[in-house]
Parts: structure tokens; C-alpha cells; sequence
């Protein structure tokens, strides 16, 4: 079953820790992307700052555009950073890759999720 492991976090915290920091947290996703590579296709998606997005707002009323807003939708602390995409057998396989980028900066959260369609790739 494909799952998703969502990061979130607040802006800039990443970006304050010592380099030191920086370089440990890092470690973790380069392990996970590394084991996830050996098992075959997944997808990682880094999210750029919420101050870099706009809300497409439904339109009042029939006949009338979407209202766009700049910014995100929630106005909270912490954002939707990115996510990890891969098959796993289970949940509890999904979480044991996960914990592999758990760190004091980041809340996860793992569910599973159902292919819309598409492809990406990165060519």
C-alpha cells in the first residue's frame, strides 16, 4: 500500500539550528531517501515557504471567479513542509521509515494514500 509521510514544522527553525544540527537532521532524510532508493520508486517533495503561496478561494457566488489570496491557507505556526511518498507492506513498515528523519524540529504524520494518477518525474 502506498503511504505518505507528511512533514511539518515552523518556518525557520530548521534554518537557526548550528550547522551541526542542520547537517544531523539532513543525515536522516539522506538515509531514508537512501533506503527508500534501494526498494524501488518513491517521490520526496520539498514545499517552498508559506510566504511563497497563494489560496485559490472558492468564488461567492455562481458566475463569479475564484478569489485569489496571497499567502497559505491556515494562518498557524507550523506548515506543511513536504512529504515522502512510498510503497510499504504496512503501516508499521511506513513508521519504521519514518523514524528515520524523526527530529526535535519536525512533527510527522503517516497515512495511507490512493494514486490519483500522473507521473512525475525529475528528467
Amino acid at each position: 500500500m502506498l503511504y505518505a509521510i507528511a512533514i511539518y514544522g515552523e518556518t525557520g527553525v530548521f534554518e537557526a539550528l548550528s550547522g551541526e544540527h542542520q547537517d544531523e537532521v539532513m543525515g536522516g532524510h539522506h538515509a531514508l531517501q537512501t533506503a527508500l532508493e534501494a526498494r524501488g520508486d518513491y517521490l520526496s517533495v520539498k514545499l517552498m515557504p508559506p510566504s511563497t503561496a497563494v489560496t485559490v478561494d472558492p468564488a461567492g457566488s455562481p458566475g463569479q471567479a475564484p478569489l485569489i489570496v496571497d499567502g497559505p491557507f491556515a494562518e498557524t505556526k507550523e506548515s506543511f513542509l513536504g512529504f515522502y511518498a512510498a510503497e510499504f507492506r504496512d503501516l508499521d513498515e511506513a513508521i519504521s521509515f519514518a523514524r528515520m528523519i524523526s527530529s526535535p524540529v519536525a512533527r510527522l504524520e503517516v497515512r495511507p494514500i490512493a494514486w490519483a494518477g500522473g507521473v512525475i518525474s525529475s528528467d
